[in-house]
């Protein structure tokens, strides 16, 4: 179930993927590399995620220091998610591979 947790938390934070793309070109019956493109995406937060999350928990026994100090908590990883997303633009990186004629 943890694992489900988790998931469901990186889906409601939101994450970023990393796509490679290759093109082969056959020559002489061997396959030689033309183009790779390297991409990274951003997958927003999804708030049906979020929603789940704090259904699943029962917050009306919380006290205030303890409701704040989740708020707390989830602020903070908020912004530790929103730094690691800064720290690394999407920008795609294109590499052309031109082969030598033989």
């Amino acid at each position: 179930m943890d694992k489900i947790r988790e998931a469901l938390l990186k889906v409601a934070l939101g994450y970023r993927i990393e796509e490679v793309t290759e093109e082969y070109d056959a020559k002489d019956g061997e396959l030689r590399l033309v183009k790779r493109k390297e991409t990274k995406k951003d997958v927003p937060p999804d708030l049906k995620a979020a929603k789940l999350l704090f259904e699943e928990q029962d917050y009306s026994s919380l006290s205030d220091e303890e409701l704040e100090r989740e708020r707390l908590r989830l602020l903070k990883l908020m912004a530790e998610d929103a730094d690691m997303g800064a720290a690394e633009h999407a920008e795609p990186s294109e590499t052309n591979i031109t082969s030598e004629a033989s």
